[in-house]
């Protein structure tokens, strides 16, 4: 289950990279992803494990969350990947290419045996068309270790051949029901990564798209898009002004009682109260 941690935005940075990994400790993104998979050539997977275990093991990351992105559980690098959490304790693990309810029990079997103290929690990469169809079977798993789900949009579209232009309109469906399975099941889930690199407008309107459809935050490939993306998921002032005021409503006496009130023209029931302390709680954590 989700533990409201904020993850608003999540770095990919390259277990191969020193610098990237050292310049982390100073990014304002909520979570550091250390990916041994896709960012590392096939020659520089023994050297990006050696790099990112001595980063988990040095710390630095503060109030950062740190992932550990490992290879797909069918490749021979991925028994080795987990063999960093010996001496290394990310917050999570992130497998990716899940496919169905039994690759997430094959996945916390993997990390129950590299950590018998069950402290790391699982995250999982749903990317592919089977993992659309499978979304409620893997965020429903009995698994208890799984706490985050993260989209991989660039793999998803490779393997099925819909298109991300558009505003990503064709993938839209696919996207939800992913949404709705995590949210079923009380995880976090966080959109997959743009191909606009920079943060420019292109890149915030599909922020502002996913944050409309209930994620919680995304994933990012540039330290540029950092900011931006916080921002996005983050309440604004308007938010919190008005998150404000439907609490102080609720709390006046004549209101104490009523399930419906009427403020500043509009209808607000106490299931609005209880968005209102949610934005409130969210804004004071950040």
């Amino acid at each position: 289950m989700t533990d409201h941690r904020p993850r608003r935005s999540a770095l990919y940075m390259p277990g191969s990279n020193p610098r990237a990994l050292v310049k982390a400790r100073s990014l304002h993104a909520d979570v550091i992803i250390m990916d041994l998979e896709d960012a590392v050539a096939a020659g520089e997977k023994a050297s990006a494990r050696i790099l990112a275990e001595q980063a988990l093991i040095e710390g630095g990351y503060g109030e950062r969350e740190t992932v550990l992105r490992v290879n797909g559980m069918d490749t021979e690098h991925c028994a080795k990947d987990m063999a960093v959490l010996t001496n290394a304790k990310p917050d999570a693990v992130l497998f990716p290419k899940i496919i169905d309810g039994s690759d997430v029990l094959n996945a916390q079997k993997m990390l129950d045996n590299a950590d018998p103290s069950g402290t790391i929690k699982m995250w999982l990469m749903l990317e592919t068309p089977a993992s659309v169809l499978n979304a409620a079977a893997i965020a429903g798993s009995e698994a208890n270790r799984l706490s985050g789900l993260v989209i991989g949009t660039n793999d998803l579209a490779k393997d099925s051949g819909v298109s991300l232009d558009d505003e990503r309109a064709h993938l839209l469906p696919w996207l939800m029901q992913y949404v709705a399975a995590a949210k079923a099941n009380g995880l976090t889930i966080l959109d997959g990564v743009s191909n606009a690199l920079h943060g420019d407008e292109t890149f915030q309107a599909e922020c502002r798209q996913g944050r409309a459809m209930g994620m919680d935050g995304k994933t990012l490939v540039h330290p540029k898009q950092i900011d931006p993306c916080n921002r996005v998921f983050s309440p604004s002032a308007e938010e919190i002004a008005e998150a404000e005021a439907i609490i102080k409503a609720f709390h006046a006496l004549e209101n104490a009682a009523k399930g419906v009130i009427s403020l500043n023209g509009k209808m607000v029931e106490r299931l609005h109260l209880d968005m209102a302390k949610v934005t409130i709680a969210k804004a004071e954590r950040l």
